[in-house]
């Protein structure tokens, strides 16, 4: 039993106690907990790709407040990263990319996502789903 299958069962169409609400909010920097992880991390990518930090940042909401479901810690952008684009956070900047698509060319020669350049998320997934059937 998850700890969060309210939620899974509402997906499902399965009767619920109370319906589960979908909050999202992107990151969690006012949560002191989280700055804390990011530091010990050291960025905002050596987060996102170290599973044990996206767990624990992923499941800090949830130690502190009584939601219905986690919510994985990730970025889109590791996407077209692992597609050979070269995703780089430059302190005090937004997300850029080393090899950015400029040309119909560029866009033509665009390779799939590597899955094995994404293993990161997977075990992340994997630490989460495992936390979350210990605490249910």
């Amino acid at each position: 039993m998850l700890a969060n299958d309210r939620f899974l069962k509402a997906c499902l169409g399965q009767k619920t106690d109370r319906t589960p609400l979908w909050l999202m909010r992107q990151a969690g920097r006012y949560l002191p907990e989280y700055n804390a992880t990011r530091a010990k991390a050291g960025s905002f990518l050596g987060l996102a790709k170290t599973p044990t930090y996206a767990t624990e940042v992923t499941l800090q909401p949830l130690d502190r407040y009584p939601l219905d479901a986690a919510i994985l810690f990730s970025d889109i952008l590791t996407i077209p990263d692992a597609m050979g684009l070269g995703l780089q956070f430059a302190a005090g900047e937004g997300p850029s990319f080393a090899n950015p698509l400029r040309t119909e060319e560029a866009v033509k020669n665009l390779r799939p996502a590597d899955l094995h350049q994404l293993q990161y998320v997977f075990d992340a997934v994997a630490q989460i789903r495992k936390s979350l059937i210990q605490d249910g």
